[in-house]
């Protein structure tokens, strides 16, 4: 337990900004990952190690929505997996930064293991719908076209902003962090990833998980326009 006390203890002070993160992320998703890290610190896991027992857990449930009849326990085993492939998400740059720094090699993996979770789920969710149209009431074909504009609405606004963090020029070493805006942490709510999770609770409920599910992709998709268009605003400012 010490070894875990000291870990804690350190990571609360070397969390990353709050700056750009939904409520969500801040006080449910970091708090759990700063435990976990500790834990996999305590247990000596490598970062790698963290990012790949993530893979396992959200692997697993995107697997079942493929393969299982939609039910109300079954909702609750995919949320629960995906939340807390979400928190080892969290876990695993927690640990580096507790281990001394990441490694190129480990951001590469934790960003090849996010966008193969954002495409598998949704390719998984399209064949739910086809494998079960009259549980999801997913009968007409254009059905499926909704999980196919999620993904592309989830993948673009993925990449975009990696891209667009990597592009804009770093602030000076001891600049101060902006202060977290409470009003964006709100605003961002219906595109956090945790949240998008929780609609997994609703699969027992068949039509209910369908039109909540083409909801949250419907504000993906408005969200998307509106980083696209701030993306690119901010970086017409930058010369190279």
């Amino acid at each position: 337990m010490g070894r875990v006390t000291t870990a804690l203890q350190e990571l609360r002070g070397a969390q990353k900004s709050a700056k750009g993160v939904s409520l969500y992320s801040r006080f449910v998703n970091r708090p759990a990952g700063r435990y976990l890290a500790a834990g996999s610190y305590a247990l000596g896991l490598t970062p790698n190690q963290v990012t790949l027992i993530s893979a396992a857990f959200s692997f697993a449930a995107v697997a079942a929505v493929a393969l299982a009849a939609p039910s109300w326990g079954l909702g609750i085993a995919v949320w629960a997996a995906l939340a807390v492939g979400f928190a080892f998400d969290s876990a695993d740059g927690q640990l580096a930064r507790l281990c001394g720094g990441g490694s190129a090699a480990g951001e590469w993996l934790d960003h090849v293991v996010d966008a193969a979770k954002l495409t598998a789920l949704h390719s998984c969710v399209l064949i739910a719908f086809y494998r079960f149209p009259e549980a999801y009431g997913t009968g007409g074909e254009g059905w499926l076209l909704v999980p196919l504009g999620f993904q592309f609405a989830a993948v673009v606004t993925f990449f975009g902003g990696l891209l667009t963090e990597k592009l804009k020029p770093k602030p000076a070493p001891g600049s101060p962090a902006a202060a977290p805006s409470t009003a964006r942490a709100v605003a961002l709510l219906p595109v956090d990833y945790g949240v998008f999770c929780l609609v997994f609770l609703l699969l027992g409920g068949g039509k209910a998980f369908t039109w909540a599910y083409a909801g949250l992709g419907a504000v993906a998709a408005l969200f998307l326009l509106a980083f696209l268009a701030k993306w690119f605003r901010e970086l017409s400012a930058v010369r190279r």
